[in-house]
């Protein structure tokens, strides 16, 4: 089956990553890329819909029928952030987006990039993993043929990258370390992307995937 993916967070770290698997994926035809500004980038199987407010997808909603996946790969950092606009720009955000695609796309793969340490049982003291774990939740009861629930943890970029989190260059070379000794939390964005376009296609045995069943995924 061929893929064409509907991908959010393309000027960030995670979804250019991701979006880079896509475009050097011969399983690929096309991603749409929605996003508030440009990507960047220029290829035959990119298209670009910049849109500046994702809490109201009217305008476009019309252009994001069609498609086979999604890959949410959009998000916020909680830090300084209170609960409430940390929910609005997370929970309520992400939630609108899949109510949006669901009717258009009754077919579609929907992969939600959440993090290692969300906590779906909502008792953590933690805010962002609460907030996180309700998001994976209703998005496994909206009714997509597939939901997965990524939850990645120490990413190494892939090479080329342009949009590329400040610390990284601080702290990306310590991903050999993590790797060797914490494997359970440490994946390559290739490897990310690659496991999205596996279970895009293929299915997992489970919905919620952490960070040894991703890179379990990217061999398959």
């Amino acid at each position: 089956m061929k893929l064409r993916v509907i991908l959010t967070g393309a000027t960030g770290m995670v979804g250019e990553g991701v979006l880079l698997e896509c475009l050097n994926s011969p399983d690929v035809e096309q991603v749409l890329s929605v996003s508030r500004k440009p990507s960047g980038r220029s290829h035959p199987k990119l298209h670009e819909i910049i849109h500046a407010d994702f809490h109201d997808l009217t305008p476009i909603q019309d252009q994001l029928a069609g498609y086979n996946a999604c890959f949410f790969c959009l998000g916020v950092s909680s830090v300084g952030m209170k609960e409430p606009e940390y929910r609005r720009l997370t929970y309520d955000l992400t939630l609108h987006f899949a109510e949006v695609l669901l009717p258009r796309n009754p077919g579609l793969t929907f992969c939600f990039v959440s993090g290692a340490g969300t906590d779906s049982t909502l008792k953590s003291g933690q805010m962002w993993a609460r907030v996180k774990g309700q998001t994976e939740n209703d998005l496994l009861q909206l009714g997509f043929r597939q939901a997965y629930m990524f939850r990645p943890g120490f990413l190494r970029a892939t090479p080329g990258q342009q949009h590329v989190l400040s610390y990284y260059k601080y702290f990306g070379w310590l991903y050999p370390v993590f790797r060797t000794l914490a494997p359970k939390y440490a994946s390559t964005l290739a490897e990310l992307g690659q496991a999205m376009l596996h279970v895009a296609q293929h299915g997992a045995p489970k919905p919620v995937l952490e960070v040894p069943d991703i890179v379990a995924l990217a061999k398959k």
